[in-house]
């Protein structure tokens, strides 16, 4: 017995009567276009149900965006400040107001 089988508790025999009960109210005819219909509808709600878990990912997405959407842009480089030493043409205006250097003591 089959494991779907199993969880309707149906063994071979019942599963023939059913079988026959279904053909003898329904006829031939019927049974493929109920078949049809019903593949129809799994078809559908498996859509659905994609569709629905879809747009939740994509709601999480917005709510914490992931590595997967596009990076910040780096911040801006700063320079790093030259010394008169390092910059022979500084003018004399950027030591205004500093003291004078102090004379070598003998």
């Amino acid at each position: 017995m089959t494991p779907f089988l199993a969880a309707f508790g149906l063994s071979g025999g019942e599963l023939l009567l059913v079988l026959t009960a279904v053909l003898i109210l329904f006829g031939a005819k019927k049974i493929p276009e109920f078949a049809k219909g019903l593949g129809q509808g799994i078809k559908e709600f498996k859509k659905a149900s994609r569709e629905v878990q879809d747009e939740i990912e994509r709601a999480a997405e917005d709510i914490n965006p992931t590595q997967h959407s596009v990076p910040p842009p780096p911040p801006p480089s700063v320079e790093p400040q030259q010394t008169q030493e390092q910059n022979p043409t500084a003018t004399a205006s950027s030591t205004e107001g500093a003291p004078p250097p102090a004379p070598p003591s003998a």
